[in-house]
C-alpha cells in the first residue's frame, strides 16, 4: 500500500539515509526505530507527506485513506472535543457543518439550495452510512478516558494530556487505510495505552509507528523497519524478534569478515613470497586475482549508544525513610488525595502508577516539599539525601550557559573532570557539552537531568516520567541504573518495560482517591490484577 523507491534524504552535507526502498504491505504494522537523530520523525513525515524536499519517490494509492496524528494539540482550541474528532474525516465533518448551516439559514423555496443538501447527503451517507458518527465518536472518546459530559467542551477547556488523546481519537475515528502515529503513546496511562494496542492490532491496513515503548512495540507491531547506517532495514517480527535478529547479523558480519581478513593476510603473503618466483608465478597471479575479488565489508558503528547510568549514593542510609501521614489534597472542589498514609523502608523501589489525573504528579511534588497538602506531614528519615527528577525538565533546564556550565553551577567546586565524565556516560561529548542549554532537545533534556541526579549522589531518587523522550537504549539503560542503585525509589512511569525492571513494590492511585499497595514487580501485579487478585 505505501512504496519507497530511491529514497535519499540529506540535511546540507549529511546523508540522514540513502537508497532506500520498501514496500509497505497491508495488513502489516511496522515498527519505526532508531537512535534520537537516526531520521526515524524524518521518514515518518516523508511518507505522510509533511516532508516534500527529498529524492526519490513515495507512492501510496489515491484510493487509500491516510491518517496521520496529529502533534500540535493547540489546533483545535475552538472546536468542541466531538468536532475536533469529527475533523479526522474531514469530507463529513465538512458535509455536516454545511447541512446544519444551510437548516438553520437556508431558503427552501430556492431550489439550488435543495440541490445543495441533497448532494451532502450523499457524502454524509458515502461516509457514515449508518448515521452513527456521533455514537461512534463518543465510544472512543470514553475509551481514551473521556467522560460522555466533555463531548461538547471545547478543546481549550483541556489540559495538554487530554487534548492529545482527542488528536488520538482523531485519527483513529475515520479507520484509515495507512495510519502513522509518532509516540501515541505520550501521555498516556497504562490502561488508555492497553486500549490502544488492542485497536491498533485490529487495523486492517497498513500502519507505520514510532514508540520507545518495548513493549508496547511488542504487543503491536508485526514488522519492525529499522533506521541506521544510513538505511531502513526490515525485520520480520516485534521489538524483541528484531533485537535477537540484529544481534545475530551482526555477530556474523563479524565471524566473516574475521574470516576473510584470515584468508587476505594468507593470500597476500602467498603473492609476496612467490611472485618472483617463475615456478610459482602462475599460482601467485591466481591467488591475486581472488585477492583482488576479495570484499570485506566494513562494519559501521551503529547510530546506537547505550548511556552508562549509574547511581551511587553518598551517604549510607539509616533505619528511617520516608513516612507519608494522613495526606489529603484538593484543588478546588476536587480532591485527588485521601487520607493517604504509606512508610518507604529503607532500600525499597517503587513504582507509583495509575490513571492521569488521578494525582501522582501531586503526590510527588508533596513528597519533595514543592507543594504543600491541604492536610497532613511528610516526615524524611534524618539521614536521608533526595534527589528529584521533575516531570517537566524544561522548566528546570533552563538559562543562557553551556551544559557543562549548567551542571557546574549546583556543585561549583566538583572536579571538572568528574562532571565531564557524567555528562560522556550520558553520551554528550566535547564538543557537545560545550552546547547551549537552550538549544538542547527534549531528549537531552532528560539525560542532562540524570547526569544531575548522578552527581548529586542522593540516596532516595524520586522520578516523575522519566523516560519520556529517551530512546529504547536509554529507558533500558535506566530500569538496569534504578535496579542497581543501593537507596530508594519513587518512579511515577507509564513504560511498563521499565517498571518491570527495577520495581518491588507496586502504588497505584486509582481515580476515585483510593490506593492500592502491592508488595512485588509490576508483572506479578499486573496478573493478580487481572485474576481479580488485588
Amino acid at each position: 500500500m505505501v512504496t519507497v523507491q530511491n529514497l535519499i534524504m540529506r540535511f546540507g552535507s549529511r546523508v540522514l539515509f540513502q537508497d532506500i526502498n520498501l514496500k509497505l504491505d497491508r495488513h502489516k504494522r511496522y515498527g519505526l526505530i532508531g537512535a534520537n537523530g537516526a531520521g526515524k520523525t524524518t521518514f515518518l513525515n516523508i511518507l505522510s507527506g509533511k516532508i516534500n524536499e527529498f529524492e526519490g519517490e513515495i507512492i501510496i494509492p489515491k484510493a487509500n485513506k491516510v491518517g496521520v496524528l496529529g502533534q500540535n494539540q493547540f489546533a483545535f482550541e475552538d472546536y468542541t472535543i466531538m468536532d475536533a474528532v469529527l475533523y479526522g474525516n474531514k469530507r463529513l465533518y465538512d458535509a455536516i457543518k454545511e447541512k446544519e448551516e444551510l437548516y438553520m439559514t437556508g431558503d427552501f423555496e430556492d431550489d439550488a439550495v435543495n440541490n445543495r443538501l441533497a448532494d451532502l447527503e450523499v457524502i454524509c451517507v458515502e461516509e457514515d452510512p449508518t448515521y452513527e458518527y456521533d455514537v461512534n465518536i463518543a465510544k472512543i472518546l470514553e475509551n481514551v478516558g473521556l467522560e460522555a459530559d466533555l463531548h461538547h467542551n471545547l478543546m481549550s477547556t483541556l489540559d495538554s494530556a487530554d487534548k492529545f488523546k482527542v488528536l488520538l481519537a482523531q485519527v483513529l475515528y475515520p479507520k484509515p487505510d495507512v495510519l502513522f502515529l509518532d509516540e501515541p503513546t505520550n501521555n498516556l496511562d497504562i490502561e488508555t495505552i492497553s486500549w490502544l494496542e488492542n485497536e491498533l492490532k485490529r487495523h486492517e491496513g497498513t500502519m507505520v509507528v514510532i514508540s520507545h515503548d518495548r513493549h508496547f512495540l511488542n504487543a503491536v507491531v508485526t514488522n519492525i523497519l529499522d533506521v541506521d547506517y544510513q538505511k531502513i532495514r526490515e525485520f520480520t517480527g516485534n521489538f524483541d524478534d528484531w533485537y535477537i535478529a540484529a544481534n545475530v547479523i551482526a555477530k556474523q558480519m563479524e565471524l566473516n569478515n574475521a574470516k576473510k581478513e584470515k584468508e587476505k593476510d594468507e593470500l597476500e603473503a602467498f603473492v609476496r613470497r612467490f611472485s618472483a618466483n617463475a615456478s610459482k608465478a602462475k599460482q601467485a597471479t591466481s591467488r591475486q586475482k581472488k585477492l583482488d575479488k576479495l570484499v570485506i565489508e566494513d562494519i559501521k558503528p551503529s547510530s546506537r549508544r547505550d548511556p552508562s547510568i549509574v547511581f551511587k549514593a553518598k551517604r549510607v542510609m539509616g533505619d528511617e525513610a520516608l513516612n507519608l501521614v494522613n495526606i489529603n489534597h484538593s484543588y478546588g472542589d476536587n480532591e485527588v488525595l485521601k487520607n493517604l498514609n504509606l512508610k518507604f523502608e529503607p532500600g525499597e523501589k517503587v513504582a507509583l502508577i495509575g490513571p492521569n489525573g488521578a494525582g501522582k504528579t501531586t503526590l510527588v511534588k508533596i513528597i519533595m516539599e514543592e507543594m504543600k497538602p491541604s492536610s497532613g506531614e511528610i516526615h524524611w528519615g534524618a539521614t536521608i539525601e533526595n534527589s528529584y527528577f521533575p516531570q517537566d525538565t524544561a522548566d528546570t533546564i533552563k538559562g543562557n550557559g553551556t551544559l557543562y556550565d549548567w551542571l557546574r553551577a549546583f556543585d561549583p567546586k566538583r572536579d571538572i573532570a568528574e562532571i565531564r565524565n557524567c555528562l560522556g556516560r550520558m553520551l554528550f561529548n566535547g564538543e557537545q557539552q560545550e552546547k547551549s542549554v537552550v538549544s538542547i532537545s527534549g531528549g537531552e533534556k532528560h539525560r542532562m537531568m540524570l547526569s544531575k541526579m548522578m552527581l548529586e549522589g542522593g540516596n532516595f531518587l524520586v522520578l516523575d516520567e522519566p523516560s519520556n523522550h529517551l530512546d529504547l537504549e536509554a529507558i533500558v539503560a535506566l530500569g538496569e541504573g534504578l535496579l542497581d542503585f543501593k537507596g530508594n525509589v519513587i518512579c511515577v512511569s507509564h513504560d511498563r518495560e521499565l517498571l518491570d525492571a527495577f520495581a518491588s513494590r507496586i502504588i497505584e492511585i486509582h481515580a476515585d482517591g483510593s490506593i492500592t499497595d502491592f508488595k512485588g514487580s509490576y508483572e506479578e501485579y499486573a496478573e493478580a490484577k487481572a485474576n481479580g487478585k488485588v
